[in-house]
């Protein structure tokens, strides 16, 4: 498939993020329909009612189920208490999203699942031919991982793909002056309890969508590489108070216009539910990065 047309700098990319219908088609390709609708639904069904706590509680935890049989599973034994409480409060799946028209999955145009390079916690450089750097405040971000289906346990061993834009809201691969890059792409795979952890730059704010990261989780990582079946496609909000910190500072200039102009609600992605359930915990400064964490249950 032809990548889509580039846009000239700071616009909104045409086809981005116009939902999981739309990206479905992209999709088939490669994937199982049948499988990934039989897993959703199936969760889906197991899934429990949520309680209405906030998602930005201090151990980034989605909001809490009513009588959740969580309390069950047995995480390792150096599970930390931000794990034990994830477990704990677990019990909304996280929402399925699109995954834009620049996944770098195979699934629309070129596949970085393939490359070797690509398992890295480290994402902020290109790999291969390249080794460009992406410039930006640094960014932990740790996902931690729940089996709904399973008592919310840890999905040890369960692997994730994410990427996102630079700080102008670019994406490597696709855009302009970047298609032999591959940088801020990367798979983990996740650990006894359930966690990945990537190293990269606070990604930029660009006119349409509020800043935000993408990733999808796979069964193993040998689904992962070779582009195989996926238990989830979703996107990591990043919180305002952050945004507009880094947005301040020099470097993010184009963001600091950009982001401005949308809100959580008026996103075309999170602006359903205003991203409760996305929505990261975020610590940090711009002089010494910050770190955000999502517990995705699937």
């Amino acid at each position: 498939m032809t990548p889509p047309p580039q846009q000239p700098p700071h616009e909104p990319h045409p086809d981005h993020d116009r939902g999981l219908e739309f990206d479905l088609s992209t999709l088939l390709s490669r994937r199982s329909l049948g499988m990934f609708l039989g897993a959703g639904t199936a969760a889906a069904l197991a899934a429990c009612t949520p309680g209405g706590s906030s998602a930005g509680a201090a151990s980034a935890t989605a909001p809490a189920s009513s009588g959740t049989a969580a309390a069950t599973s047995t995480p390792s034994a150096s599970a930390s208490p931000t794990l034990t409480r994830a477990i704990a409060e677990c019990g909304v799946e996280i929402p399925e999203e699109t995954a834009g028209p620049y996944p770098g999955d195979g699934s629309n145009g070129p596949n970085v699942l393939a490359a070797s390079g690509v398992v890295r916690q480290d994402i902020t450089s290109s790999f291969g031919t390249s080794s460009t750097m992406a410039d930006g405040v640094p960014l932990t971000v740790t996902l931690t991982l729940l089996d709904n289906v399973n008592g919310c346990a840890p999905l040890a061993g369960a692997a994730v793909y994410a990427w996102h834009c630079d700080k102008d809201g670019k994406y490597s691969m696709y855009d302009a002056g970047l298609k032999d890059e591959n940088y801020l792409r990367g798979v983990q795979q996740a650990d006894a309890n359930g966690q990945v952890t990537f190293q990269t730059i606070f990604p930029g704010a660009y006119s349409g969508r509020w800043p935000h990261i993408h990733f999808e989780v796979f069964e193993s990582m040998d689904n992962a590489t070779a582009a195989g079946q996926v238990l989830a496609v979703s996107q990591v909000a990043l919180t305002d108070a952050a945004c507009k910190e880094v947005y301040a500072s020099a470097g993010y200039e184009s963001s600091a216009r950009n982001f401005p102009r949308t809100t959580l609600k008026s996103d075309n992605v999170f602006g359903d539910d205003g991203g409760i359930y996305q929505l990261a915990t975020m610590t940090g400064s711009v002089s010494g990065g910050y770190s955000a964490g999502l517990n995705v249950t699937v």
